[in-house]
């Protein structure tokens, strides 16, 4: 096995984990991982030594994964599922939380699910999100903020407030 081949395999965990929040679904994550990999080791060459592996995995599925959500938007026929489905242990009341978390989560925009999963389940820092989603770095505070904060108004049942008019 050559060393880059290692080097991305030790990553798969990740992006599977990654996968399946962005996707909600497990046929579609192993997908998305598949395509990522596949681009990542065709075009390993592009990644530059020294560089964060990871924040370039993730930039890849990202890219992938939004060239997926346009392709899907020509194609309505296939709907996404409206709940993710994340595996939780057996204890009752916990896994009624993580169903909520996980609709409540499918309820925000692509583009703030997106910077929440990168900075609470993967824990990557602002500057590796940036990196990895290709916009500056207040725009990851700003769409973290706002996502947090509609996820909170989702969770505890407040309606979304609507923009308002500033003089």
């Amino acid at each position: 096995m050559l060393n880059s081949d290692h080097q991305i395999e030790s990553h798969i965990p990740r992006l599977r984990r990654y996968a399946r929040a962005l996707t909600g679904d497990a046929v579609r994550a192993d997908d998305l991982v598949q395509d990522t990999l596949e681009r990542a080791w065709t075009k390993f060459s592009l990644w530059r030594r020294g560089s964060d592996l990871r924040a370039w995995l993730f930039s890849i599925m990202h890219n992938v994964f939004v060239n997926q959500l346009d392709a899907r938007a020509r194609r309505p026929e296939e709907a996404w599922p409206e709940e993710f489905d994340i595996p939780v242990a057996p204890a009752q009341e916990r896994a009624l939380e993580i169903r909520d978390l996980s609709a409540a989560l499918a309820q925000l925009p692509p583009e703030y699910r997106e910077v929440i999963l990168l900075v609470g389940l993967e824990e990557l820092r602002y500057e590796e999100v940036a990196q990895v989603l290709g916009v500056p770095l207040g725009t990851v505070m700003s769409r973290l903020s706002r996502g947090r904060e509609r996820l909170r108004n989702i969770m505890s049942g407040t309606p979304q407030t609507t923009l308002r008019r500033v003089k």
